[in-house]
């Protein structure tokens, strides 16, 4: 934010004191009655050690010149002001002053030294810097309280010789005093969030112990006067108005305000605005009324006027409000400032941003289960602009235009003033969505292009048409899951196979009385610090996968899980099987290798955590376990022990037909054709891995839309051939994580020496042990890891394409 932009003390709770000796201690009273932050932040700045809180133990620094004109101001300067103030008014009310000028400068005298000493006796036995404190705020709050006091007994004209002469000034005074000096001592509190330690030096406590007893002493001598005086009785009345001050002040400067604060608005327009560099918005009293609690008509607009045309000055107004009081007006014009920015998104570019903009917290809890909605769908434009190719971003805006459809029809069904104001948002980026979805196919119609709908690198969600085949493992799971053993599942299969696809997709194999609960173990739940955070976690992705199968779970709160996690998991588990009614959940773990490490460095305990899942699995009935890994459950002995009679579902290679299909059919309207020959070379080279398939698939139609419009939509051998190379460069994440993580040393140099004899070379069994003797144990790894076969007494490379990478 750029200081030259703002005007000098404005929009925060420490402003400069003015030079000037009057002006400045006009504004210290000032500060003091209604702005009291910037009255502490200004002892503060003075002296770090001015701190009224009781466990500060800075001395003062004596040097200080500054410490010497507070001093000055606040004892000397000030108590003649508010006396030549209140002599003057008086005398301009016409009011006869007799003898008050005299026993009023003497009686202000006497209460300010009186009150300072009192101040100062709160602060025994702790710093200088704090009795120091105290006495200013004290000896500042009876100069106040006996200004408005004896200001308002005299203007009234009450007899020197009657009770209300004394009890009035008294009552009222004295209500004043503990009106103010309390809020700033509670304002400190506040502010260092401190708290009495039971372990605090014995000097802190002896402070506190007197502090305590001067207060005492206090309160019974005037208890005492008010029983044997009638006039002290008399100021009883007095001392509430005193003591309610700031309850019923506000309301009776309310009028007031509004109008002063109307004035300033009206001539904040445009019109005049333009012509000043400043606004007038740092004079409104809510930048300078600490203590008014109603909320001040108009200032959410006044706000949205400057940030209409001084945006560094409105943010800084919204920011010192948002702290405020009045923080309703910050909120209010935030709220229509993001919903003007979300109706100023003209195009999917602007909508893509759109979610980087946006600031989604609790204080807003009205407005911010909407503006999460935007920002989701602003997320997922973003995702869908990312796509490599036309037809996936056209997927993807069509399954985002879906989702705007929903919203606009929740959003008909509400009267909710916020709905009411973003419905015509949703409903024009519902639009924009559209629209450009229907663009980019005509343009890739008119130019001819293919639609490369391969999804490379990331698992294929439910949404997305290109998931091919798996009817077997889908028809294995079920037949494992109607076991009267209910034993828990492995589906086990090397990277890249497809496994977390397969899980996404679950759904559409199985039938629709068992509802998969799909749970990435890679993200939140594994990363998580401890028990609770684990399990709300894993609560939470639960929620989310089951509301996708057209199932609501109830939620479960953060804070429930603090005190004894696994109890209140366990009973929300109770309620969720509720919901399912006769349905049956299958908990589907992807990735459990990555819950193994945290529970290895210990972030979790192996006992509760597998614990956990074995009492899911043996006694809750509506509950199906399925884990997803590249690694077996003997690899991983721990999981063994709790995981008993645990059943393996091999995931592998696709079949030759389902293939056959992902190259030549992957989606509706593919509009490239295959030869015979180029189909059975992409089968040969990828041996029907599915992650191979769609890379080769996606090169070729790269290479083909770089042809002449007359030969592109039909693909040959020469093509296939064409874009190996550009596949292997394109697929080396997938190449160097077999290379570096998945072998050795020595696996690496069988799988070069095996791949330098060429295609579906054999290389027998004796020769490779004759070039490393020690090979055995690798050589069975390599087989595991399904990257060699046996082939009579030798070995070859199972995919043609990772050979290549390996010459």
């Amino acid at each position: 934010m750029t200081s030259s932009q703002l005007p000098p003390n404005a929009y925060t709770d420490a402003p400069q004191q003015h030079p000037n000796l009057i002006l400045g201690s006009l504004q210290l009273l000032f500060w003091f009655v209604f702005r009291p932050q910037a009255f502490h932040n200004h002892l503060k700045r003075i002296d770090p050690s001015l701190e009224i809180h009781f466990l500060n133990r800075n001395r003062l620094r004596w040097k200080n010149s500054a410490l010497y004109k507070l001093f000055f101001q606040t004892f000397l300067i000030l108590p003649f002001i508010n006396y030549f103030i209140v002599t003057l008014a008086l005398a301009v009310l016409g009011t006869p002053l007799g003898n008050f000028p005299l026993s009023a400068f003497l009686g202000l005298l006497f209460v300010t030294v009186f009150g300072s000493a009192f101040g100062a006796g709160m602060g025994i036995g702790q710093s200088f810097g704090t009795a120091f404190t105290r006495a200013l705020i004290f000896g500042t709050s009876f100069d106040v309280g006996f200004t408005v006091a004896f200001g308002i007994g005299f203007s009234l004209n009450f007899d020197i010789a009657s009770g209300w002469a004394l009890s009035l000034p008294f009552g009222l005074g004295l209500g004043i005093i503990f009106a103010y000096s309390p809020d700033i001592v509670e304002l400190d509190k506040k502010k260092h969030n401190q708290q009495v330690s039971t372990t605090m030096p014995t000097i802190v406590r002896i402070s506190i112990s007197l502090s305590s007893l001067v207060l005492i002493l206090f309160t019974l001598i005037i208890v005492r006067l008010f029983f044997i005086n009638s006039q002290f009785r008399n100021a009883f009345p007095t001392i509430i108005l005193g003591l309610t001050i700031n309850l019923y002040l506000p309301i009776l400067l309310y009028p007031f305000l509004t109008v002063w604060n109307a004035l300033l608005y009206y001539l904040d327009k445009p019109t005049i605005a333009n012509k000043r560099t400043l606004s007038l918005l740092r004079y409104h009293s809510a930048f300078w009324d600490e203590w008014q609690r109603i909320p001040l008509i108009g200032l959410d607009k006044h706000l949205l006027e400057v940030m209409k045309h001084k945006q560094v000055e409105g943010q800084a107004a919204i920011d010192y409000l948002n702290t405020s009081h009045q923080r309703w007006a910050a909120q209010a014009a935030q709220i229509e400032l993001d919903a003007r920015s979300l109706q100023g998104c003209a195009d999917v570019e602007a909508i893509r941003e759109a979610h980087r903009n946006l600031v989604i917290d609790e204080l807003r809890s009205e407005i911010s289960p909407l503006l999460r909605i935007f920002s989701r769908i602003s997320e997922d434009v973003d995702a869908a602009l990312n796509q490599a190719s036309a037809y996936n971003q056209r997927l993807l805006l069509r399954d985002v235009a879906d989702k705007l459809n929903l919203q606009l029809q929740n959003f008909a069904r509400s009267s909710d003033k916020y709905t009411v104001r973003f419905y015509p948002i949703i409903k024009s980026w519902r639009e924009i969505a559209t629209n450009y979805a229907d663009e980019l196919a005509k343009i890739t119609e008119l130019r001819q292009e293919i639609d490369s709908p391969y999804i490379i690198g990331v698992p294929l969600t439910l949404e997305q048409e290109i998931f091919t085949g798996r009817d077997d493992i889908g028809l294995r799971i079920e037949q494992l899951l109607r076991d009267r053993r209910r034993p828990p599942l492995l589906l086990y299969g090397q990277r890249r196979m497809g496994k977390t696809s397969l899980l996404n997709n679950i759904g559409k194999l199985l039938p629709s009385n068992i509802i998969p609960m799909f749970v990435d173990l890679q993200g939140a739940p594994s990363s998580a610090s401890d028990h609770a955070s684990f399990l709300y976690n894993l609560a939470r992705e639960m929620e989310k996968s089951a509301k996708k199968q057209g199932l609501t779970l109830p939620s479960l709160a953060r804070e429930m899980l603090k005190s004894d996690p696994f109890t209140y998991f366990y009973e929300w588990l109770d309620k969720v099987e509720q919901a399912l009614e006769e349905n049956t959940a299958l908990l589907a773990l992807d990735e459990f290798e990555v819950l193994d490490n945290a529970i290895a460095k210990g972030r979790f305990d192996e006992q509760d955590v597998l614990g956990m899942l074995r009492h899911l699995i043996q006694h809750r009935p509506r509950f199906k376990i399925l884990l997803a890994g590249s690694h077996t459950i003997e690899e991983y002995q721990r999981w063994a022990s709790y995981l008993i009679n645990v059943q393996v579902v091999h995931i592998s290679y696709l079949k030759e037909a389902e293939a056959r299909q992902l190259i030549e059919r992957p989606v509706k309207d593919f509009t490239l054709r295959y030869e015979p020959n180029a189909v059975e070379r992409v089968l040969q080279l990828t041996r029907c891995h599915p992650f191979l398939v769609q890379l080769l698939c996606a090169e070729i139609i790269v290479l083909k839309n770089e042809q002449d419009p007359s030969i592109r939509r039909f693909a040959t051998l020469a093509d296939v051939e064409a874009a190996i190379p550009e596949a292997l460069k394109s697929g080396g994440f997938f190449f160097a994580d077999i290379q570096n993580n998945q072998v050795d040393l020595t696996g690496q140099a069988i799988l070069h020496f095996i791949a330098a004899q060429g295609e579906r070379a054999i290389v027998s069994r004796q020769t490779l042990l004759q070039q490393f003797p020690d090979a055995d144990i690798t050589l069975n790894l390599l087989l595991q890891r399904e990257l060699i076969e046996e082939v009579d007494d030798g070995y070859r490379f199972q995919v043609e394409l990772i050979r290549r990478w390996f010459i």
